[in-house]
């Protein structure tokens, strides 16, 4: 069994360093193709795997094939391999706005679909990708995919028009989540906090908040009330977060993000 990668940018990078870590394949099972003689050196080095500038070698050579490209190049991509694709491949996509509808559109023939969207802390471990298939793929083949894809993170099965949902809460998400941190920091920073430090206690009030929604099973509300003393300093913070806005901004970058998506 060989899997193989076509583009091995970050996204590329973070799911081979998962099922590198997790051994699911060994770097001497994957190929990844890039044009990039630069993109493929540095793979080369961080993941050990068979590089290559033929996307048509990685296609013939593999049994599972990542499409990791961005989704401007989807169908240029898939018209230089289509002839190398065979009918008992798996085909992961990781490309936003691509159904699996233009998907077998592009390919001309029966192929087997996975469409997935991941996220960047699937470098770490912690990524959440959504995942749906097409009906040419069978249940056994469904499982093997989830079983990669849960090498690095989370994955759940979902119907394919709430894709563009993902893309907005899980997908784009990390960049919110940076910028919040990034804020949180700053504002300690002008607090007179060094700003390394800053940047730490910031990240970790954020991961340890997402792990107790995890965790706890417990409303975001119910834990945002269990910090929210009367009269205390949480409360008056939350009083102008609303003031400011945050709910409504959040859900309209969100909203923006998902009809980009269906747009693609």
């Amino acid at each position: 069994m060989k899997l193989g990668f076509i583009g091995t940018g970050n996204m590329a990078g973070a799911i081979m360093g998962g099922i590198i870590k997790n051994k699911i394949f060994q770097p001497g099972e994957i190929i990844g193709a890039d044009i990039s003689e630069e993109g493929r050196r540095r793979t080369k080095e961080t993941y050990g795997i068979e590089v290559t500038d033929n996307n048509r070698k990685a296609a013939a050579e593999s049994e599972v094939l990542v499409l990791s490209v961005k989704p401007q190049y989807y169908e240029e991509t898939i018209a230089d391999i289509r002839e190398c694709i065979r009918q008992d491949q798996l085909i992961i996509t990781i490309a936003p706005g691509k159904t699996l509808a233009w998907l077998e559109e592009q390919f001309k023939k029966p192929v087997k679909i996975i469409r997935t969207m991941p996220n960047t802390p699937a470098l770490v471990g912690e990524g959440m990708t959504a995942a749906c298939t097409n009906a040419n793929v069978t249940e056994e083949e469904k499982a093997y995919a989830l079983k990669i894809l849960s090498s690095f993170g989370k994955v759940e099965i979902v119907p394919e028009h709430l894709i563009d949902a993902v893309v907005a809460v899980s997908g784009s998400a990390p960049a919110y989540v940076f910028m919040f941190i990034e804020a949180m920091a700053d504002a300690a920073v002008a607090e007179g906090m060094p700003r390394t430090q800053a940047y730490q206690f910031a990240a970790q009030a954020v991961y340890g908040s997402a792990k107790m929604v995890m965790e706890t099973g417990k409303h975001p509300g119910e834990l945002k009330d269990m910090v929210c003393s009367p009269a205390g300093t949480t409360i008056q913070a939350v009083r102008v977060l609303e003031e400011k806005g945050l709910r409504s901004a959040v859900m309209e970058a969100m909203r923006a993000c998902a009809e980009v998506s269906r747009s693609m």
